[in-house]
């Protein structure tokens, strides 16, 4: 008898002693941290911690014992078979993924098995494995995004077709585009800190319904990284530092960012500084891509300096710094407020196309740079879940922004300095609600305030006699204000149709004020008072689990701004463009067709089709002021234009991707873009669009092992000949080669790039690779400056 109770007492002691077991990814070995483990017949779900260990006493003796995290294979075992494998499950990625979480499609996270629109996703593991040196870099690795640059401290994105001010930027939730967004290349996106992102998506197609003016070619969504609190009663210190060196621009950069975390309260500073020299371009292209030349003051004349290196892109090289403070407090599971500050700033830089610029066989300009360009932005987020009539979840997002930026010029041997300033102060207010109807509908909703300050001014300064006198500005001064309310529903009409559709309207308000002191324009003032309707209908079809088809139409519009009415600049060499107050909003209408395929866990397939028209399409075109044709400006009789509702406009094209899994660690990605774009002229004839890249791909091979990954990828852009060229492009012999008649077209080109990463050590990792092997001298369409030549990389990071 007593044997018996000290064998059950020994029975009930085991039993009681915690069951440990670790979950590890079958490829790298690494322990997998938030495996949910579960079972068929409990409601009970347990979850991995940072070690991939989770104590499964609860289960013991289970024949059903669920294992699955987003990105790998579910697994279940008995609780036998557990014991048989010493209590270590290996988890083995499932490489292509018919569901991903989104943010960017309602302002929510989403399902995008869900979203009829194509959304391109970049994680933080894939921006620092690829090291791109400015959030337009970022974009660029997508291999969805065609980036233009005209110097080396910018970038600007063109998508389907549209670029600039038909494409919408938010940071965090948080709208960036500004009433001087222009219709030419606009730099802004460099302001973002790419060490501090989180993630970063792409929305392709006209988007208006949720975010308003401006999404009519697709918006691009950052999400900065986020304060993360304590699991227990011990502060949570985390934090990373790096440093990157790169050869083609002897780029020194450094990043640092740490957060520290209890129960209710999150804190998270980064830190990045960035020094780039002059870059280098290729040694094998185009001749007409190389100035091997300078302008110096030299003992105060302007003298024309022959370079050592021909490769050089004098006039390039630029210092960044961004900073990121985020404070986040949680009182309750309720509630989630977080205030969030960011800064970034620019040293001058010059563009690089206007010093390639020639007058009587000479250089034009003596200077041409953008002034420092800072971006300050003061968030504050609330975010309450609760379910009540109106709302599960809430979320209020209030944004202060500064945005400044300036221009300065002076011609070869001309002894005045020209500059102008802008300043845009913007306020935004959101209010988003997500409401679930039922099991299979979810309502989002919301409403929207914005408002923009703009104040310019101009001088121009004689560098001998430092005598300042007041010039023109580029814009007048101006208040432009928006307000919007959507709605938006997704219903699953079945386990295999989901619908999405949803109606938004939109009234915005602008006030300019013009300075006649400089010019005669016939009117002082130009006010707009109007509003757009805008909706979308779209769908999502699953034949099954490996294959979806996504269907949408919807409706974009964009309201003409500050750039668009009062602008006064010089738009090419003999063209001045003048402010016309008399415009309306340009609307599109955009059709897209989608299908996603996965053959096994071996290969994935995915294709869009899409075509948008663009009605009352504002476009610069030829105009007169008081009757006249052509004025002096800036010394030179130039012909006058104005932004005019003049024109419709056309884009259509497919996006293709293919994923193929080569097995033990090898993965061949591709994906490639094509578009054609036409815009109606002034005779009715039809131009090439301006913003229409020619085809453009990326191809990558890449293996990984434990904690190694290897990449070998070609990236590539086809020709687009003087025919293909728009009207406006023609003329440009400063960014485009020549051909074998002397004309400008856009060259095809390629580079092939090696990248790497290892982690070393726990603490410690090591990546970085070769760029543009085979030293192509190529530019990016449009592009008034080349690509680097052949550039190495490395950046060794610590974490903590």
């Amino acid at each position: 008898m007593r044997l018996i109770i000290l064998i059950g007492m020994l029975l009930s002691i085991s039993l009681s002693m915690a069951q440990e077991l670790t979950v590890i990814d079958k490829t790298t070995k690494d322990p997998v941290e938030f495996a949910q483990v579960g079972s068929k017949g409990s409601t009970k779900m347990l979850i991995t911690d940072a070690n991939g260990k989770v104590d499964i006493t609860p289960f013991v003796g289970l024949s059903d014992i669920i294992f699955r995290l987003y990105g790998y294979e579910a697994l279940e075992f008995d609780y036998s078979e557990l014991e048989a494998r010493n209590f270590q499950v290996e988890m083995e990625p499932s490489f292509f993924m018919m569901k991903e979480v989104v943010i960017s499609a309602n302002k929510w996270s989403q399902i995008s098995s869900d979203v009829p629109y194509k959304v391109s996703s970049l994680k933080a593991k894939d921006i620092a494995f690829h090291n791109p040196q400015t959030a337009a870099d970022l974009l660029a690795v997508s291999g969805d995004v065609f980036v233009q640059k005209s110097q080396q401290g910018g970038g600007s994105p063109m998508i389907r077709g549209f670029s600039t001010n038909r494409l919408l930027y938010t940071i965090d939730g948080v709208r960036m585009n500004t009433a001087i967004f222009r219709g030419g290349n606009v730099q802004n996106v460099i302001s973002l800190d790419a060490f501090a992102m989180e993630s970063a998506e792409v929305l392709f197609g006209s988007s208006s319904t949720i975010y308003g003016s401006d999404a009519v070619g697709g918006v691009m969504s950052f999400q900065t990284m986020k304060p993360a609190f304590s699991e227990d009663e011990k502060p949570l210190v985390k934090g990373k530092a790096l440093m990157r060196y790169s050869t083609a621009n002897k780029e020194n950069t450094g990043h640092f960012d740490i957060n520290v975390g209890w129960k209710k309260w999150a804190i998270l500073t980064s830190v990045t500084a960035s020094k780039y020299d002059h870059l280098r371009q290729g040694s094998n292209g185009p001749e007409d891509y190389l100035k091997a030349y300078h302008v110096q003051r030299i003992d105060s004349i302007d003298v024309v300096v022959a370079q050592e290196d021909e490769l050089l892109q004098v006039a390039t090289a630029y210092n960044q710094i961004n900073l990121m403070q985020k404070v986040r407090y949680a009182p309750n599971e309720n509630w989630d407020i977080e205030y969030g500050f960011h800064y970034s700033e620019t040293s001058p830089y010059g563009r690089y196309d206007r010093h390639g610029e020639l007058k009587d066989g000479a250089p034009k300009f003596a200077e041409w740079n953008y002034g420092p360009q800072k971006w300050m932005m003061n968030q504050l987020s609330i975010n309450n879940y609760s379910s009540n009539v109106i709302y599960d979840q809430m979320s209020i997002k209030i944004a202060h922004q500064n945005f400044v930026e300036s221009r300065i010029d002076r011609k070869f041997n001309n002894d005045n300095r020209r500059t102008r300033e802008e300043e845009v102060t913007a306020y935004s207010a959101n209010l988003d609600f997500s409401k679930r109807l039922g099991a299979k509908n979810n309502l989002f909703y919301g409403l929207e305030y914005i408002i923009n300050d703009v104040v310019s001014t101009g001088f121009s300064e004689n560098i001998t006699t430092n005598v300042v006198n007041p010039t023109a500005a580029r814009y007048p001064q101006s208040n432009w204000q928006s307000f919007g309310a959507y709605i938006n529903d997704e219903h699953k009409i079945t386990e295999k149709l989901t619908l999405q559709g949803g109606l938004r309207y939109t009234h915005y308000m602008l006030d300019a004020e013009f300075d006649n002191s400089f010019y005669a324009l016939p009117f002082e003032e130009a006010n707009l008072n109007s509003g757009a309707l805008t909706g979308g209908l779209g769908a999502v079809y699953s034949i099954n689990s490996k294959t979806a088809l996504r269907m949408n139409a919807s409706t974009a519009f964009r309201s003409p701004n500050v750039d668009d009415i009062g602008k006064i600049f010089d738009s090419e060499p003999g063209a001045v463009v003048i402010p016309n107050p008399n415009l309306k909003a340009e609307y599109a209408y955009n059709v897209d067709v989608g299908v996603t395929r996965v053959f096994g866990n071996f290969l994935k397939l995915d294709l869009t089709g899409y075509y948008t028209l663009l009605e009352n399409a504002l476009v610069r075109r030829n105009f007169q002021l008081n009757g006249m044709d052509s004025i002096m400006y800036d010394g030179s009789l130039s012909q006058v234009q104005a932004i005019q509702n003049a024109a419709t406009a056309n884009v259509y094209g497919i996006q293709a991707g293919v994923d193929i899994n080569l097995s033990k660690g090898f993965m061949l990605t591709s994906k490639f873009n094509y578009q054609v774009g036409e815009e109606e002229m002034d005779d009715g004839t039809l131009s090439p669009s301006r913003h229409a890249a020619p085809w453009f791909g990326v191809t990558r091979l890449s293996y990984t092992y434990r904690k190694m990954r290897l990449e070998v990828n070609a990236i590539y852009q086809g020709e687009k000949s003087h025919a293909d060229l728009s009207v406006s492009e023609q003329g440009k012999t400063d960014i485009y080669a020549l051909d074998s008649n002397g004309d400008t077209y856009a060259p095809s080109w390629y580079t092939l790039n090696l990248k790497a990463m290892y982690q070393f050590h726990e603490n410690f990792s090591v990546s970085g690779g070769l760029e543009n092997i085979t030293d192509q001298r190529y530019r990016t369409y449009s592009s008034g400056l080349s690509g680097a030549g052949r550039n190495f990389v490395l950046s060794l990071t610590a974490n903590f």
